[in-house]
């Protein structure tokens, strides 16, 4: 399961321009398009369910210490470990939530010509995509997403604009509903890194500044149901290579989790949101916190949704871990880069997968040394 630089890009050279797929045209096909199968190796199933903490942000939210206390505590062992935990009580609005899937089945179901008019060009964060059959030829995805940025001190609805500019004044009230919903996820988010800087023996405001004039990624995911589940992936095996990831699941399930040499489920808990270490964290730890490889499963009864909120840091800011934490490591782990750099490699260079982080850093010397020479 090696990847490389090279073999990404062989794989894009290989695509044939204009070919795109389409999964939610092909759930009741019994023999798949042979660029949608993936080899029995990325296929080996679950073994149960992940032992993911379950944090109660209630007594948190209401600035009980002992609630505090307990949090950063859950969240740093997680954190550890594997970086994955569940967050129940976190105060996000539920029909904020159930707008938010409406408006994601009304976009999905609609034609695909339709869906088109947000077509995600090469080298775009945003934009449409189905099984990423735009970039790649081999190992396509059996989902479509639809994603979107969310800048953290933009004045200007930014999300909301998006859909009215790009799908028309029809999604005005789209746009409203994510531009309500990303605000949601991007307090929830500071609230956990406020939690995380603690948990990291920082100042509680240190991630929270880091992060402010941030730019996020808000993506809409959409997994047809597929007659032979057990030879594709809904999404391929991977580390985020964002920050801080907020998932919210719907009631099906799929997400998957690799530890301890093994794959794990994590099941879909009502009214509670998924979060994950990125690779990008991952630096800004010194490697202290874990960016692990997660995948998602699809099935052949129904469709599945989700919605992801990756968090980032302003493109340009250069992500090195606090003095504290290096005079505490005495070794620095990662050289220091920037967001926009790790994002441009994700989108130009390489296809997202769990050796995302470690290839980038290689392309990285590579092209600073044949720059010096």
């Amino acid at each position: 399961m090696a990847s490389s630089v090279l073999l990404s890009e062989q794989k894009h050279e290989e695509r044939k321009e204009g070919e795109l797929v389409f999964p939610c045209e092909l759930g009741n096909e019994v023999e798949l398009p042979k660029n949608c199968v993936w080899s029995k190796e990325y296929l080996v199933q679950a073994q149960g369910q992940l032992e993911a903490p379950i944090v109660d942000l209630g007594g948190v939210l209401r600035g009980e210490q002992e609630a505090i206390d307990r949090a950063v505590e859950q969240i740093r062992e997680a954190c550890l470990v594997h970086g994955f935990f569940v967050v129940i009580n976190h105060g996000v609005d539920d029909d904020l939530i159930k707008k938010a899937y409406e408006r994601t089945d009304a976009y999905f179901k609609q034609p695909i010509d339709a869906k088109l008019k947000a077509y995600k060009p090469k080298g775009s964060l945003s934009g449409y995509s189905g099984a990423h059959s735009e970039r790649f030829s081999s190992n396509l995805t059996w989902k479509e997403t639809l994603t979107f940025l969310l800048p953290h001190d933009n004045p200007q609805p930014a999300v909301r604009d998006y859909f009215v500019s790009t799908l028309g004044q029809d999604f005005y009230e789209t746009g409203d509903v994510f531009q309500k919903y990303c605000e949601a996820m991007k307090e929830l988010g500071m609230k956990m890194m406020d939690l995380l800087s603690i948990s990291l023996g920082l100042d509680q405001m240190y991630l929270r500044d880091f992060f402010s004039d941030g730019c996020s990624l808000m993506r809409c995911n959409y997994y047809p149901f597929c007659q032979a589940p057990a030879e594709v992936l809904g999404t391929g095996p991977h580390r985020d290579p964002t920050s801080l990831t907020i998932l919210h699941q719907d009631h099906v399930g799929g997400l998957e989790v690799f530890s301890g040499d093994k794959w794990f489920t994590i099941e879909p808990l009502p009214n509670s949101f998924v979060i994950n270490i990125g690779d990008t964290f991952m630096a800004l730890t010194n490697g202290r916190y874990k960016s692990s490889r997660h995948r998602a499963v699809v099935n052949n009864q129904c469709d599945r949704r989700s919605l992801a909120f990756f968090m980032n840091p302003k493109g340009d800011k250069v992500v090195q871990p606090p003095s504290n934490i290096l005079s505490l490591d005495g070794t620095r782990n990662y050289p220091n880069f920037t967001w926009s750099e790790l994002a441009h490699f994700t989108q130009w260079h390489y296809r997202a997968d769990e050796f995302t982080f470690p290839n980038f850093l290689k392309f990285r010397s590579a092209k600073s040394q044949s720059v010096s020479t």
